[in-house]
């Protein structure tokens, strides 16, 4: 039999309100032993709470309960909706403990038990995992639009597509004495598959924004010692957030801080500054400067004397430092003071540019390497099952067959046990 489980679902106390939730079997039993009423499904019913083995009030609030299957979990649920307060929230929890089927949940085990009982498909689970670390307008954005289904609806459209272009290949392999009957029903497969696969590809030019949306755009802050970037860094950031000093390798490893830029999540990287050293630390601390500055989105190559960047890192921006000393700058070239602020502006305004590129009319449908990387699978076997055409049927219906199971594990339906738990591992207490 499942356990009925339980757990504070709000904010850490204090706070105005807490919710606890309970799911399961015995959540309702729960909740008469509680509250000594158990009201008709979704509605809130005002009472007191009292501990079921002395009777004291514990509380007052509203109980709702949730019938199954439903309910956001697909078991029977129960709310408590109590006062906020550390002593109170204690308290309900420790009754609740004390009754007999209950046991504390695991952290993402209400929206696991969501997924097993058909609430959420994995998709949508890690959309709701991406608005609950949402930072941006962007990634609020892009998450509720998976979270609500965007990508799952458009998966089952097409494997809809692909069990229809099956069938009318089995067909043809079951009536292949019937030459006329086999090339008709190839050519009506092919001419789903192939807008399907048309569409596939759309999606997937689409999914590095939608995982750069994710993830945020990476800024690296590269130059020689004491070009300012750890300046530059700090006035970004408004707050001393890396140690500045006139001295040569004060940086020795990348310093990650994340900002929200215009909507967007940005990550700056403030590198050790490059050049030739014979000093082990520094020369290590250069060696993950460059690597991680060529990997970046954009790199912001600072110079005071408009050094050139090293040849293996494309700069995206070149930017004259401490201009505030005097000297020409460039067409082409921001020129900035760290030191006064002058030209920072513009410099955010071209990085802030760069980022709302990733910001389209709609929210990108692929958000997550596991996803984009199901679809390529996907597109690989509908590309080889297109050219089996005109040879042994078999061949064009296994890799279709194939295609399908790709799309399945997009959403959760084979093969997923794994990405399962490391994704509920990310999931709070109570979710």
């Amino acid at each position: 039999m499942t356990d009925t489980i339980y757990a504070l679902s709000s904010g850490r106390p204090p706070a105005g309100v807490a919710v606890v939730r309970l799911s399961g079997p015995q959540a309702g039993a729960a909740a008469l032993a509680l509250c000594g009423t158990l009201p008709p499904p979704r509605i809130a019913h005002y009472t007191a709470l009292r501990h079921p083995a002395s009777g004291e009030v514990l509380d007052r609030g509203l109980l709702i309960f949730f019938a199954g299957p439903a309910s956001a979990t697909g078991e029977d649920v129960a709310e408590l909706h109590l006062h906020g307060g550390r002593a109170v929230v204690s308290a309900v929890l420790e009754a609740l403990g004390a009754l007999p089927g209950l046991r504390a949940a695991d952290a993402g085990e209400f929206t696991r038990r969501a997924h097993a009982n058909g609430k959420l498909d994995l998709a949508e689970v890690e959309g709701l995992s991406d608005l609950v670390a949402a930072e941006t307008e962007a990634q609020r954005r892009q998450a509720l639009a998976l979270a609500s289904g965007a990508l799952s609806r458009r998966v089952e459209g097409w494997r809809a597509g692909l069990v229809s272009a099956l069938a009318l290949i089995e067909a043809g392999i079951d009536f292949s004495d019937e030459s006329d009957v086999s090339d008709d029903v190839a050519r009506r497969a092919e001419a789903i598959l192939r807008p399907l696969k048309a569409e596939l590809l759309e999606v997937l030019t689409d999914a590095a924004r939608g995982e750069r949306v994710r993830d945020g755009l990476v800024v690296a802050i590269a130059g020689p010692p004491n070009a300012g970037k750890s300046t530059l860094l700090n006035r970004l950031a408004g707050r001393e957030a890396a140690i500045v000093s006139d001295r040569p390798g004060t940086t020795r490893d990348v310093l990650e801080l994340h900002l929200d830029l215009a909507g967007q999540a940005v990550t700056l990287l403030d590198t050790a500054g490059l050049r030739e050293t014979a000093d082990v630390v520094e020369a290590e601390g250069v060696r993950r400067a460059l690597a991680r500055a060529e990997t970046a989105d954009v790199v912001l190559w600072l110079s005071e004397d408009l050094a050139p960047p090293p040849a293996t890192l494309s700069a995206s921006l070149l930017v004259r430092t401490k201009i505030d000393r005097g000297g020409a700058v460039p067409e082409g070239v921001f020129g900035v003071s760290a030191a006064t602020g002058e030209g920072i502006d513009d410099l955010v305004a071209a990085l802030a540019e760069r980022a709302g590129m990733l910001d389209g009319r709609e929210p990108a449908l692929v958000t997550r390497a596991r996803q984009r990387q199901a679809l390529e699978r996907a597109c690989l076997h509908l590309e080889r099952g297109l050219a089996a055409f005109g040879g042994p049927e078999e061949l064009a219906a296994e890799d279709v067959r194939l295609a399908v199971r790709a799309l399945d594990q997009t959403i959760g339906r084979v093969d997923v046990e794994d990405v399962l738990d490391a994704l509920f591992k990310t999931f709070c207490i109570g979710k």
